[in-house]
């Protein structure tokens, strides 16, 4: 029984991404998003207690998983310009096959409850940090401040989080395109893996 509650939870969130995507938040109610769900509205509030709710496991979800994975990739890497790669090559995948939360954030930031936007505020500075902290060991000479290699990962992520807007080319070419480019704009000779 976890198990189909966990699946139905996972549909809801993937659909409400979707339909906050196309619509915006204040744009899609409860009955729009139980129908998109093949369910009531109201038998939504037996999986989450309101709609903010849903954006609010939606977005501090995805912060999670991006430092999670983002440590785990700085952590596998034998020093820090394998380690840019590695954080680049997976925000770049995430990005493009999580288009629809990439708009959500962007877009829908403001209505998050408070709690969970200082949740989410939180997991990114430790995001950006983790990448800032890679940017610098790539500088020694002379060394990096900490402001800047920050200003560096936010170009990076202005970059890759541009791709809800860039669907010009089919996903492995965009793909191969935003590696390029976030890996050019962090530093010099970084190349993406082969």
């Amino acid at each position: 029984m976890a198990t189909e509650v966990g699946t139905r939870r996972e549909q809801i969130l993937a659909t409400a991404a979707e339909l906050f995507a196309a619509r915006g938040f204040h744009g899609v109610s409860v009955a729009d998003l139980g129908a998109a769900c093949g369910i009531s509205g109201p038998a939504l509030y037996k999986h989450f207690p309101s709609k903010d709710a849903v954006l609010a496991e939606m977005l501090v979800s995805i912060s999670e998983e991006l430092l999670r994975v983002g440590r785990e990739r700085v952590a596998a890497a034998p020093d820090a310009r394998a380690a840019l790669v590695a954080l680049v090559e997976w925000h770049v995948d995430f990005a493009v096959t999580h288009r629809p939360l990439i708009v959500v954030q962007d877009r829908d930031w403001e209505s998050l409850p408070d709690d969970a936007r200082e949740r989410v505020r939180s997991l990114q500075r430790e995001y950006v940090d983790l990448w800032a902290a890679q940017v610098r060991g790539l500088y020694d000479d002379p060394p990096l401040g900490l402001e800047r290699a920050r200003a560096m990962a936010h170009v990076a992520f202005g970059l890759i989080n541009s791709t809800p807007h860039s669907g010009l080319l089919p996903d492995d070419e965009l793909a191969g395109l935003l590696r390029e480019m976030a890996l050019r704009a962090l530093g010099p000779g970084l190349e993406p893996h082969p």
